[in-house]
């Protein structure tokens, strides 16, 4: 049977949609993958984008630093030793200094920004003590700015709010003290670089905080869906112990009966074995009452109280002998059913109470299914089997949902499935549900006649 057009608990997907949802995937390709991956927020002394699904992926941070670094290496030295008139020895120790560290922020970016930080108020400095200062940018160089923004995007993707606006804050300090000192003539650049790290700053970290929401968002319903299985399958089994309450409790009073009135059909009964009768009469009023006190609880009979309710609970439960009313009565409904019932099937099935209702309500269970997501698909149910057999064989298949008809529900929750499960759990047998190939869904459940079965469940 097929619960079409969609299968329970997940979206089916038709050919033209997974086509188009590979061709999404491929034109996204790594870069939507990257992309994830830099808003994944990564562990303490963890690279950034430790956790990528690919190698380049993880090895795209050094890169992007290695790059910079070679980049701004020779500028440096080159605008320290042209531009402000620097010593080579002063301009190439300065330049190592400020753009070598720039590899450590890729796992350490606190530290590396320490060491660019104390590279560049030495290379300011020693700057006041050249002859090229006059005219030019201080007291960070605009190669100082450009490394200095590396360092704070590596830093927003990793540390805290508190880390980011303590460094922030930190380098702006340092900033205003040198400017105290600044020579005249120079464009004194600190609040271009305060303004432009505390952009990056802010960006970055909004693109890790969205990480961090979507990761929190993925958690919580990931633990919403283990809490809904887990009620649907509590729900199933209450409502299945409320049920099997009328067939054990009918075998209970039939005990307490023949225990009652032996003495009476049996007469000339010794003493101790009337006693005896009288002994397994009152143990099994005791376990009915136990029994009706669970199911008081079950039911919250306390809380409704209602009389139509627990009317309704006194009605007897269905049997194999009811399918052909279910079929007709789905049927009438517009639902077009076939029905094959063999002959022996229903007696077979009445002598293990447990195997009689577990029939009915897995065919019950699954039509309904077909009318709510493959609503005017051609169904056929079979119910098979005998006491010689040993077993009741239920198969409901269906075929896809005719096109011109609209599925009640769009989504399945599942909880038709569970319920078919715990039902053939609990009488030891087997079921097996699933899509076709050819379209349409199956749901086949084997359920053994042994009475001894049905007693170990």
């Amino acid at each position: 049977m097929r619960f079409t057009p969609r299968i329970p608990g997940r979206a089916r997907k038709t050919p033209a949609a997974g086509a188009r949802g590979a061709g999404a995937r491929e034109a996204g390709g790594g870069f939507g993958r990257l992309a994830v991956a830099l808003r994944t927020p990564a562990r303490p002394g963890e690279p950034l984008l430790a956790r990528a699904p690919r190698r380049w992926q993880r090895l795209a941070p050094y890169a992007v630093t290695a790059v910079f670094v070679v980049v701004l290496l020779p500028v440096t030295i080159a605008v320290l030793t042209n531009d402000y008139r620097m010593g080579g020895g002063w301009a190439g120790a300065l330049g190592v200094a400020q753009t070598v560290p720039l590899l450590l922020a890729v796992t350490r970016p606190v530290p590396a920004w320490a060491a660019v930080l104390a590279a560049d108020v030495a290379g300011a400095v020693l700057l006041l003590f050249t002859d090229g200062v006059v005219g030019r940018s201080w007291p960070w160089p605009p190669m100082g700015v450009v490394g200095y923004l590396v360092l704070m995007a590596c830093l927003g993707l990793r540390e805290s709010v508190r880390t980011l606006v303590g460094v922030w804050l930190a380098t702006g300090a340092v900033g205003v003290v040198l400017g105290f000192f600044a020579p005249d003539g120079v464009t004194n650049t600190v609040a271009v670089q305060f303004v432009l790290g505390g952009v990056v700053l802010a960006l970055t970290w909004a693109l890790r905080g969205l990480g961090d929401a979507r990761q929190r968002i993925a958690e919580q319903e990931s633990i919403s869906g283990a809490e809904r299985a887990r009620r649907t399958l509590l729900e199933e089994r209450a409502r299945i112990a409320r049920e099997l309450h009328d067939v054990v409790a009918h075998h209970m009073s039939v005990i307490t009966v023949q225990a009652d009135s032996a003495p009476y059909r049996l007469p000339g009964m010794e003493e101790p074995v009337r006693e005896e009768f009288a002994a397994i009469a009152a143990s099994a009023r005791e376990s009915l009452g136990e029994m009706r006190r669970l199911l008081t609880v079950l039911r919250g009979d306390g809380t409704d109280g209602g009389e139509g309710a627990a009317g309704g609970e006194r009605a007897p439960q269905p049997g194999v002998a009811r399918i052909q009313q279910l079929v007709e009565a789905t049927v009438r409904a517009g639902q077009p059913v076939e029905l094959s019932l063999a002959v022996g099937v229903a007696d077979a099935a009445r002598s293990v109470p447990a195997v009689d209702l577990s029939a009915y309500r897995i065919v019950q269970e699954a039509l309904a299914n077909v009318v709510r997501h493959a609503p005017g698909a051609r169904t056929s149910v079979s119910v098979s089997g005998s006491a010689g057999d040993g077993e009741v064989l239920v198969l409901v298949v269906n075929g896809p949902a005719r096109d011109a008809v609209t599925a009640l529900e769009g989504e399945g929750t599942g909880h038709g499935l569970v319920g078919m499960r715990e039902r053939v759990r609990l009488t030891g047998g087997t079921l097996d549900a699933g899509p076709l190939p050819e379209g349409g869904f199956r749901v086949a459940a084997r359920l053994p006649l042994d009475s001894r079965t049905e007693e170990s469940s």
